[in-house]
This record gives C-alpha cells, sequence and structure tokens, in this order.
C-alpha cells in the first residue's frame, strides 16, 4: 500500500515539474499592441545620406580629382572639370553642394529627391549623362530623402561648372569618351533605362 502511494506521488511530481519546464520554455507573452518605429534623429539622417553617397559612388563623379587618385575632400561633391563625351556632347558633374550660386543650395529637399529618382531639375530640364537616376530611383523614400538632408549638410563650396558642350563642338579640355558600343553592347531600337513610376523617359 505504501509502495502504491509512494509511485503516485512520483507520477504527481513528475507532472508538475514536467508542466513547469513547458511554462519556463513557453514564449512570454507579447503586448499586442502596436506601436510606430521612431523616426529616424536628423542626425542619424545625415549620417545614412554620408554613407549611400559614399558607396554609390557620388564623390566619384562630383569631387574633384577622384579620377586622377587625389579626392580632394576639402571641396566635397563641388563639381569636377572633367568631362563625359558621347551621344550627348561633353557634360561635367555638376556642383551638388548648398552654395545658393553656383549649387544647389536653393533646392528643397523634395527638388532634390525628385533630381535623383527623375533624372530632372527644379525647372524641369534634364540632367546629363552620365547621372544614374535610374539606378538612383529605386531609393527607398527614407534613402532618398537621407541623401538631400546629406547634401543640404554639407559645407557649401562655390565653383561654377562648365557648361554642356553640344555634340560636334571642338572642345581643348580633359574628357573620357564613351566610343561607339560593340555589336554586343548596341541598344536594341526603342530600349533604355527603366524609368521609376511617374518618371520621364529618359532621352
Amino acid at each position: 500500500m505504501r509502495l502504491t502511494r509512494l509511485v503516485a506521488l512520483a507520477l504527481t511530481g513528475s507532472a508538475l515539474a514536467a508542466s513547469a519546464t513547458l511554462w519556463s520554455c513557453s514564449p512570454a507573452r507579447q503586448d499586442t499592441t502596436t506601436t510606430t518605429p521612431a523616426a529616424a534623429s536628423p542626425e542619424d539622417k545625415v549620417k545614412r545620406g554620408e554613407y549611400l553617397v559614399t558607396i554609390t559612388g557620388c564623390n566619384d563623379c562630383h569631387t574633384p580629382g577622384s579620377f586622377y587618385d587625389g579626392a580632394d575632400m576639402t571641396r566635397t561633391l563641388s563639381g569636377s572639370e572633367m568631362g563625359w563625351k558621347g551621344p550627348w556632347g561633353i557634360s561635367f558633374p555638376r556642383n551638388i553642394t548648398p552654395d545658393s550660386a553656383t549649387g544647389i543650395g536653393t533646392w528643397t529637399e523634395q527638388q532634390i529627391v525628385d533630381a535623383i529618382r527623375q533624372g530632372h531639375r527644379p525647372d524641369g530640364t534634364p540632367l546629363n549623362p552620365p547621372m544614374p537616376w535610374p539606378d538612383f530611383a529605386h531609393f527607398t523614400d527614407d534613402d532618398a530623402f537621407a541623401v538631400a538632408a546629406y547634401l543640404k549638410s554639407i559645407p557649401p563650396v562655390h565653383h561654377v561648372n562648365l557648361p554642356l558642350v553640344p555634340p560636334g563642338q571642338k572642345y581643348s579640355g580633359s574628357y573620357a569618351e564613351f566610343p561607339p558600343p560593340p555589336a554586343w553592347d548596341a541598344p536594341k531600337a526603342g530600349a533604355g533605362a527603366a524609368a521609376a513610376p511617374g518618371a520621364p523617359e529618359r532621352k
């Protein structure tokens, strides 16, 4: 009789222990109240923009000296006089510092976002190649506005950019030339970079 009681107590104790173990291993009760993530601070937004500008190669074109292994970061993104020659003529990377007279200091963040994602300036004129805005068209809103905030935060540099040299016009300065494409890379008729929804076609 005593043995039977001991067995029953042991089984009961095992059951209680198992229950306790399961309870301790079960996920903690979660608060089902939805919360909105905290918005990034202005400092974090600018820092994110600096990171994006760096990894997408903006300095390669827009900071003088970059293509000669001597980028002058005291004139960050102030434009370059190293031209790019193609069917469009010879274009020069623009001054995208917040200088009001020669840069983009009068542009709003929204106008900067529209330019880098849709390929046009606030006045509607298209950005010149080889500006890769079709790639930047895929920026999220957060990333695009982070880039705009960073461009607004850097020191303004007064530098008047060289104007576009029309096709066929002689130019004695420095430029890199895009030769006619080989057969493999020749674009098909009507082909072009895919634009973001609502963005103008690249011509």
